[in-house]
């Protein structure tokens, strides 16, 4: 089994930073893309910020130069980086991963999987 953990977010002031990180663990062979994605009430979930097993990145244009993705992989972590936060940043936040399993020696097709959420509120 594979599980996303998710910790950081919380209630930060307009123009305030912070910062969620996410872990992946279980019976992991590789990960390959690693990303934020949020969700606001009676909104749709939609995509923050995405980062490939090398290196390539990509961010909505909502958040460019004011968010900041990375990855160890050796520490199978991703984390996101808020700064210049604004009100309309607040939703839940979701770790989502592309993980390729192996279970007995066999590795099994890549599957995507979801953290559990934290929320992230911006308010004065």
């Amino acid at each position: 089994q594979v599980q996303l953990v998710e910790s950081g977010g919380g209630l930060v002031q307009p123009g305030g930073s912070l910062s969620v990180s996410c872990v992946a663990s279980g019976s992991i062979f590789t990960i390959n893309t690693m990303g934020w994605y949020r969700q606001a009430p009676g909104k749709q979930r939609e995509l923050v910020a995405a980062v490939t097993r090398g290196g390539s990145i990509n961010y909505a244009d909502s958040v460019k130069g004011r968010f900041t993705i990375s990855r160890d992989n050796a520490k199978k972590m991703v984390y996101l980086q808020m700064n210049s936060l604004k009100p309309e940043d607040t939703a839940v936040y979701y770790c989502n991963a592309e993980i390729t399993t192996i279970r007995n020696g066999i590795v099994n097709e890549a599957q995507n999987y979801w953290g559990q959420g934290t929320q992230v509120t911006v308010s004065s």
